[in-house]
């Protein structure tokens, strides 16, 4: 039998859950995994930042967004 609420929540969310990575500005890409910084600052980030380092998600906090 097929899966039919498989995904379902991403049709919920604004831009279908894509918009552009701030730490590796991937461009049209998912942006479903939240990292939380010690000081309790979140950033959304796509499936292969979510395993980057703390350092890089830091200097990815501190340049200025457009947008």
């Amino acid at each position: 039998m097929p899966k039919t609420h498989r995904g379902s929540v991403l049709w919920k969310l604004p831009s279908r859950g894509r918009g552009t990575c701030p730490v590796c500005s991937a461009t049209r890409i998912k942006l479903l995994y939240t990292r939380t910084q010690p000081d309790g600052s979140q950033i959304k980030v796509c499936k292969r930042c979510s395993k980057a380092s703390s350092e890089r998600i830091d200097a990815a906090m501190k340049k200025p967004s457009f947008g």
